[in-house]
């Protein structure tokens, strides 16, 4: 772990109500944006106060320590007491133990937060910095236009079918359930290029999915990992897609054959089950959707379901991605077999892509999304973006690799 902005840095954090935001992107950098939004609510973040960094099979319990160490130096002024108010801090974890992509979790000197008519200011300042320093951001027009073709990375379409048939035979071989494969497509932003085009095509685009940037970061998710608020525990599980109809009656057809295929509702109930595992040790109570429901999204449908609980031994939002990830709809069943195909099958490090990305407050409340429909653009300009599909025993690799096209859509389609 490193504490690269500060270490051992006392932050002293102010929240004041403030006017009508109105729009957050237009008032972030455009080339280091920090954002999670959905429905036009949620929390931008403007620079860095400090900057905690993690790695290893750890990350995600480290973080834990970490964070609680910087809540109990900081000294924090919340009048507000909401959700994303006081002092917080994005995060982004990798995918892998063994991973080369930073885990990080990001305090910004500036936070913008508007929820259920509520608008706010926090500003973050360290040590015996004064605080005047941290200036409110104006609105600047986006940067100009620019339009990336993602082309096919270290997987290319052919090696991504293979991969689902060796697949398919391993789990005809009785040597795992599901596996989630995943494939990548790769491009380059522009000199100058401004990150706020691609996010605000996604937030318009995808108004019910989790909009978030974190470290070069983007992307917008369908899928609640873990959101705790007050001792109250939610998540959202997502396997089984299909893609939309091209008429109302084509569409309601589709939605009807997810829901009653019994692929799809192999793969959903694996997903369920991991998650309803993972979250039992810390709730008594837990409530499952009785049957999942179809969810609809501008180019696809989903299998869905919803968990909620009361929490019972005090764990924050970080304990919880720590005890979830990786669930099995973006790795497989039974896990350790899932993720040993994954390390052999798939030619490429997955990065941040379906790792925990999203928001912890002082308290330890947040919200965490499955980092899905993503791509992380470096500091270079490279793009990467990643897209997945579980393969279970009847998977056809011509129709994995046609779902994967259709959830590269909202980031193809935003950066081009």
């Amino acid at each position: 772990m490193s504490d690269t902005a500060h270490p051992g840095a006392r932050l002293r954090v102010e929240t004041t109500k403030v006017d009508d935001l109105k729009l957050l992107l237009p008032l972030l950098d455009p080339r280091h944006p920090l954002v999670w939004m959905r429905k036009g609510q949620g929390i931008a973040g403007v620079g860095e106060a400090l900057r905690l960094e993690f790695s290893g099979p750890d990350r995600m319990v480290d973080a834990c320590g970490a964070w609680r160490e910087v809540v109990q130096r900081a000294t924090v002024s919340d009048p507000l007491q909401l959700p994303g108010t006081g002092l917080v801090a994005f995060g982004s974890f990798a995918f892998a133990d063994r991973s080369s992509a930073t885990s990080v979790l990001i305090v910004p000197r500036l936070l913008l937060g508007k929820r259920d008519g509520s608008y706010w200011m926090t500003r973050v300042t360290v040590d015996d910095e004064p605080a005047g320093d941290v200036a409110m951001p104006v609105a600047r027009p986006l940067g100009q236009e620019y339009r990336i073709s993602l082309l096919p990375g270290a997987m290319t379409p052919e090696a991504f079918r293979k991969a689902v048939d060796a697949a398919v035979a391993r789990i005809a071989d009785h040597q795992l359930s599901k596996v989630v494969l995943a494939r990548d497509l790769t491009g380059h932003l522009p000199a100058g290029g401004d990150l706020r085009r691609p996010l605000t095509d996604l937030a318009l685009g995808y108004p019910d999915c989790w909009t978030y940037a974190v470290d070069g970061f983007v992307g917008s998710s369908p899928e609640t990992l873990v959101s705790v608020s007050h001792g109250t525990v939610k998540a959202r599980v997502l396997a089984g897609t299909t893609s939309r109809g091209a008429d109302a009656e084509a569409d309601h057809d589709r939605a009807v054959a997810l829901a009653t295929s019994a692929k799809d509702l192999d793969e959903h109930g694996f997903a369920v089950t991991s998650v309803v595992a993972a979250l039992r040790p810390h709730s008594r109570n837990l409530v499952t959707s009785e049957l999942p429901f179809t969810l609809k999204l501008p180019n696809l449908w989903h299998l869905a379901s919803d968990v909620v609980g009361t929490l019972s031994d005090g764990s924050t939002s970080l304990d919880l991605i720590a005890a979830l990830h990786p669930t099995a709809a973006v790795a497989g069943t039974p896990t350790p077999d899932a993720l040993a195909l994954i390390d052999e099958l798939e030619p490429f490090d997955r990065g941040r892509y379906a790792g925990p990305v999203g928001w912890v407050g002082a308290d330890g409340d947040g919200e965490w999304a499955v980092a899905l429909r993503s791509a992380q653009v470096d500091e270079n300009g490279d793009i990467t973006a990643y897209a997945g599909c579980g393969i279970v025993a009847d998977s056809d690799a011509e129709r994995e690799y046609l779902e994967t096209k259709m959830k590269f859509r909202p980031i193809v389609e935003a950066f081009g």
